[in-house]
């Protein structure tokens, strides 16, 4: 598969995930969480949301400079943020696992590369 349909194909199933994670936080999980812990899971939530949407913009970049190695290592590092910041807050409010929040800011920094580095790839395509 070309890299600009791999990356519309994460972005879109990542959304479907936000939307289907947040929906079960919302409604799930609201009466049994406490309000900091809920404010925790909305934030995993939204960045998870912000960050499908990069990954469809990063397919989206990639159908123009299909051979720009930055741009396809920032839509790997979308993802990776993804995992390691959305994904260690919805563990670390479903299992009271307190130590997960130590890879939040790992997650966090690799948000950041991302943009950096689709930053890069634009300007150097």
């Amino acid at each position: 598969m070309e890299s600009s349909r791999l990356f519309l194909l994460l972005g879109a199933v990542n959304a479907a995930l936000a939307v289907l994670i947040g929906a079960f936080g919302a409604h799930a999980l609201k009466a049994r969480l406490s309000t900091a812990d809920m404010a925790i899971f909305q934030t995993g939530s939204q960045y998870h949301f912000y960050h499908a949407l990069g990954l469809l913009a990063v397919g989206l970049i990639l159908a123009s400079y299909p051979s720009s190695a930055w741009i396809k290592a920032s839509g790997w590092l979308m993802l990776a943020g993804i995992i390691l910041f959305s994904g260690s807050l919805y563990v670390l409010v479903i299992t009271q696992l307190r130590w997960l929040g130590a890879i939040t800011p790992l997650g966090g920094t690799a948000f950041i590369i991302a943009w950096i580095t689709l930053m890069a790839g634009v300007i150097k395509s």
